[in-house]
């Protein structure tokens, strides 16, 4: 049965959901699909190769999250099986909203069959998310410390703000880093007791979690048209604030709080074109993997059921 809380998240997303469909609409209204279709067109072959191999590469790094968390644990399993339970739990997750409720259940279903306790099963959901939020505050950090400038596009204060802010998200990092290395105490939070990781497992993290999110936002990249485009640092950086409000936001996919943070904070790019881009990145990082995911889904559970049929 769900409880409380989950309903709770359940309406804000919704609310978020339907506040940014209104605000996309009053951006997008004058588009018409010809437009749009045209926009899409215009994207050069090799830019849809570069943003498929890009969707690739981000979720490599999702399931190198699972591999990470599992090492940290002293579990063994498989990496086609850390693959498949990954890449589901992500698919799922992004487009179903409230990533947290929606990715444990599948990660449950997954892991228990491999003798990992509802503890442990904890522990990973928690690390993987751990090293999500490292790789946005590594790159928020540099991106607003080398590039000041980029927060004007979403908020209007000063670039000496802007490089306050990175700094303080590079200091936590590096706090991160120094409470492994020199052993810190553990942190105990309920019924929890997380140990800092060992400094081989936090150097994998620092490369998984940036190679995620570099890569997601490539897919936009790739999809935006050369002339007029601010680069790829500029798009990164507004596709860690976009993805980030979506997360907390809980909208199923982020649906409207991408679109309508990209189109704010790209106004020298034609409103269509954004959008063009962005609905590419949606096929590539969440439409086609959610549909592979299902069949994964599906896969696993005839196993499941074969097993306990013949057992």
């Amino acid at each position: 049965m769900m409880k409380r809380s989950d309903w709770i998240w359940t309406l804000v997303g919704l609310v978020a959901v339907v506040l940014s469909c209104y605000l996309l609409y009053k951006e997008i209204r004058n588009i018409s699909l010809d437009e749009l279709s045209d926009s899409i067109a215009a994207i050069r072959p090799h830019n849809w190769l570069m943003a498929g191999c890009a969707t690739l590469g981000a979720y490599v790094a999702l399931a190198w999250y699972d591999r990470i968390a599992a090492a940290h644990l002293g579990k063994k399993i498989s990496w086609w099986f850390i693959t498949l339970c990954s890449f589901t739990t992500y698919a799922l997750a992004h487009n179903i909203g409230a990533s947290v409720f929606s990715g444990a259940v599948v990660r449950y279903r997954a892991y228990s069959s491999k003798g990992l306790t509802p503890q442990e099963i904890g522990l990973l959901i928690f690390f993987c998310s751990f090293t999500f939020a490292l790789g946005a505050l590594l790159w928020g950090g540099l991106v607003l410390v080398c590039l000041p400038q980029v927060i004007e596009r979403l908020a209007n204060v000063g670039p000496w703000l802007s490089m306050g802010i990175g700094s303080l998200l590079l200091a936590f990092v590096a706090l991160y880093v120094f409470g492994s290395w020199r052993k810190f105490k553990p942190w105990t939070w309920r019924k929890f007791h997380i140990e800092y990781p060992r400094l081989a497992i936090v150097g994998r993290q620092l490369l998984a979690g940036p190679m995620e999110l570099a890569c997601a936002a490539a897919i936009i990249y790739f999809a935006l048209p050369t002339e007029g485009n601010p680069g790829y640092f500029v798009v990164l950086g507004v596709f860690i604030a976009s993805f980030s409000l979506a997360l907390l936001s809980h909208a199923p996919g982020g649906l409207g709080v991408l679109e309508v943070t990209f189109l704010t904070a790209m106004p020298e790019l034609p409103k269509v074109d954004v959008l063009a881009a962005l609905i590419v990145f949606r096929v590539f990082y969440l439409l086609l993997p959610f549909a592979l995911s299902l069949l994964v889904v599906m896969g696993f559970e005839w196993g499941q059921w074969r097993k306990r049929r013949t057992g």
